[in-house]
């Protein structure tokens, strides 16, 4: 007799490290990031048989955006970023490295710890999770014009706030 839980370890062991790191991007703290995943895991489990044969990953993602911003509601907007040494890369190009210009992850997590969550969430679902503004507008339950915008602003807000990256984000609005 098979495990009637086993697709969802199975789903859980497959995803978890992806879902993670998009939870990481989304919170800017890897220990609330943790906390958040596992609250939308919980969530996922007890809906199972109903999401799991649909697409388990954007109701996951939805979850956690939500309860992101139920939760900075609730403790307000301060995101911890810790003080990491890190060594500067190139955002593109093979161009020696000015270290006055190079912007380091760090300092990328600081600019996107400035934007809205909405935003940030967009931003993350774009371009790290690699979904459409459909499957963005779907995930997040708001229309396509609204990440449309939300992608323009948050963008916009990064150039100001990292000048060094203004060229590599020049063209990030285009969807593929």
């Amino acid at each position: 007799m098979s495990d009637p839980g086993a697709p969802f370890v199975a789903y859980v062991n497959a995803r978890r490290g992806a879902l993670l790191r998009s939870a990481t991007l989304i919170t800017g703290d890897p220990h609330t990031a943790q906390d958040l995943l596992q609250d939308a895991l919980i969530k996922l489990a007890a809906r199972w048989e109903r999401v799991g044969e649909g697409s388990p990953d954007a109701y996951v993602r939805r979850i956690m955006f939500h309860d992101n911003v139920s939760r900075w509601r609730r403790t307000g907007r301060e995101v911890p970023v810790g003080e990491v040494a890190e060594s500067a890369r190139p955002l593109g190009g093979t161009e020696p490295i000015d270290p006055a210009r190079a912007v380091t992850g760090l300092d990328v997590r600081r600019a996107l710890a400035e934007l809205t969550d909405k935003q940030r969430a967009v931003l993350v679902l774009r371009y790290y999770d690699d979904l459409s503004e459909t499957q963005i507008a779907q995930t997040l339950e708001v229309s396509n014009g609204t990440v449309k915008s939300q992608a323009h602003a948050a963008l916009k807000r990064l150039r100001e706030l990292l000048p060094e990256a203004a060229e590599a984000l020049v063209g990030s609005e285009e969807t593929p």
